[in-house]
């Protein structure tokens, strides 16, 4: 898939607790959000609301979950690490990136999940990690 800068581009969003403001990048080389906290060779995006809340939640750090709108600067591919092998045709329309991502807005009162799904979802990640799964990064 490939969007440009357009007025009529796809808008994806990205769930993080950073603290960013619009015409920010999110770019691949930080440290990530999520597992060993490595440097991140792509930057993640979702085309639903509900996996961006999942990011906001899951993400490392202080401060609140955050819910960014941003516009892709280069090509984005399915992320393997939701497709294909764990959802088949890609239902979560999970994305990633190397090119920068550039933030638009941000979504203000989002909804998120109950607290005994985050609790399930986050022994789920760290059964995951005790396994020594790490993200799919080649």
């Amino acid at each position: 898939m490939t969007a440009s800068a357009t007025p009529f581009a796809q808008a994806f969003f990205h769930g993080t607790r950073a603290g960013l403001k619009p015409g920010d990048l999110i770019g691949a080389g930080y440290t990530s959000n999520f597992g060993s906290r490595k440097a991140a060779v792509f930057a993640y995006v979702t085309a639903t609301l509900d996996a961006a809340v999942w990011g906001a939640e899951l993400a490392a750090g202080e401060g609140p979950g955050r819910i960014y709108v941003v516009e892709a600067t280069g090509p984005v591919e399915d992320d393997p690490n939701l497709t294909d092998q764990k959802f088949p045709g890609n239902p979560s329309r999970s994305y990633r990136t190397r090119d920068p991502l550039r933030i638009v807005g941000e979504v203000a009162g989002w909804q998120g999940h109950a607290p005994a799904q985050i609790e399930t979802m986050k022994a789920h990640l760290a059964e995951l990690d005790r396994l020594g799964v790490e993200a799919i990064e080649d």
